[in-house]
């Protein structure tokens, strides 16, 4: 006999539901904002402290895509290379000119 088809499932997490009301509100704004820097360079930084610095040349609700051309992170061959970003990890997003 199997014992876990038996059991009911124990949570270890839950969010709470105001918490999560307020992500997907900053996530929309981030959203937004991301696809109007489209095809433009932008310095990101992250609730971890980490930046970079690229073309934005994608996004979605979930997802920043960067092309950095940034060989620390892709190898000295990988000119071009996209990073992509988790934005609810995001802090700032600064558009550079």
């Amino acid at each position: 006999m199997n014992v876990r088809a038996t059991q009911s499932p124990v949570h270890l997490y839950k969010a709470d539901q105001e918490w999560t009301a307020h992500v997907r509100r900053t996530r929309q704004k981030l959203a937004e904002a991301c696809g109007q820097c489209m095809n433009r360079t932008v310095r990101v930084q992250t609730i971890d402290g980490h930046t970079y610095e690229g073309v934005v040349v994608g996004s979605d609700r979930t997802y920043l895509h960067i092309m950095t051309g940034d060989s620390r992170f892709f190898g000295p061959y990988a000119s071009n290379a996209i990073l992509t970003l988790v934005l609810f990890e995001l802090l700032v997003i600064t558009l550079l000119i």
